[in-house]
């Protein structure tokens, strides 16, 4: 990344906005990667987990669409390189994390918006430890566990950033495999019912699912064409930036283009739409008449920082959080993202099984 450019009133409104209306829809359909992957197995309820399937169906369709068409640019959907080793220990530690803290990245950004001081902390403990991952003292540990990367193929052939499709044959499987996953994924979600009528209070889990698919679709077109980078949704590195750029007037992004806003502060695109997710959150909380300030004992503030503290270190490592990889990234079918996905999964399930499930049995 060369330079420092300066932003526009567009840049500034189009990430805001992705920001609101991400917010809006998170708050409306009460929706958080933690609670989709735990509700599995904590109590039976596959919810929020088809809400999930459905937004993610969306966004494969639509991002790979976009890409064919040439509106992604020319880095296309940036898929991540594949660090197993990191997308496997991060994605892990991730899981873990996201089950104390109360949330996942987008779920504790949202939930300040509807007045839990638990989700404030955990935002503060996510925000210092991705920091101090990504720039400081823990550093050396996530370059390490990244420097593990597995190529498909050899020689000059050989693909760094491999896309599920990569196993089986190339770019001209591309549509087979999205053609396979919907077959998959459409018998579950349709067994949810989802032209069923909703809730009186809030969105439907099938709305949602709808409504968040194309926002991730909008914000991979709007970061390319405003933010000079496709980049999508995700709470993980857009929160270090957007965190730095509140306290220290720079995003110090190495990756993406920076934007001076008008001396105010230097900072990429993603980082304004974690500024406008509680802003978009605080809409649809006051029009619910869900907004109540609530403040949880010590030691569950305790127990939420500690959880974010490890969801930082997980986010960074991994590469992203469950909206960076589950979503955004399984978008594009990138194996780094797939990988790191089913980790989070299963560090989320480990977690649910000794903080909920035993202490029941025992």
């Amino acid at each position: 990344m060369e330079g420092i450019q300066q932003a526009s009133i567009m840049v500034l409104f189009s990430g805001l906005m992705v920001g609101v209306l991400f917010g809006f829809v998170l708050q409306r359909g009460r929706y958080c990667m933690n609670s989709a992957f735990r509700d599995i197995i904590f109590v039976n309820d596959f919810t929020l987990f088809r809400s999930y399937l459905l937004a993610l169906l969306i966004a494969i369709i639509g991002a790979n669409f976009l890409e064919d068409i040439g509106l992604m640019g020319g880095s296309g959907l940036r898929r991540q390189s594949f660090n197993i080793v990191a997308n496997i220990i991060g994605g892990y530690i991730f899981g873990l994390g996201i089950v104390m803290a109360g949330g996942c990245g987008s779920g504790i950004v949202y939930r300040m918006a509807e007045g839990y001081v638990s989700a404030f902390v955990a935002t503060l403990g996510f925000a210092s430890s991705l920091i101090a991952t990504i720039h400081g003292p823990i550093k050396p540990v996530m370059q390490f566990l990244k420097s593990f990367k597995v190529s498909i193929g050899s020689g000059e052939d050989a693909i760094s950033n491999p896309a599920l499709w990569d196993l089986f044959g190339g770019q001209s499987m591309k549509w087979i495999a999205i053609a396979v996953i919907a077959a998959i994924i459409i018998p579950v979600v349709l067994k949810g019912k989802p032209f069923a009528k909703g809730p009186k209070k809030g969105y439907s889990w099938s709305l949602t699912g709808l409504l968040l698919g194309f926002i991730l679709i909008f914000a991979l077109w709007a970061s390319n064409y405003w933010g000079g980078q496709t980049r999508g949704l995700s709470a993980a590195g857009p929160t270090a930036e957007a965190f730095l750029a509140l306290t220290m007037g720079d995003s110090m992004s190495k990756f993406d283009p920076m934007f001076d806003f008008w001396g105010i502060f230097k900072g990429t695109w993603s980082a304004l739409y974690i500024f406008g997710i509680p802003l978009g959150a605080y809409l649809s909380a006051r029009g619910l008449g869900e907004f109540k300030l609530q403040a949880p004992p010590a030691s569950e503030i305790t127990r939420v920082f500690g959880g974010s503290l490890i969801m930082g270190f997980g986010a960074a490592t991994a590469g992203g959080c469950t909206v960076g990889h589950a979503l955004t990234g399984i978008s594009s079918l990138a194996l780094s993202s797939i990988v790191a996905t089913i980790f989070m999964v299963l560090g989320n399930w480990t977690m649910v099984y000794f903080m909920f499930i035993k202490p029941m049995k025992d």
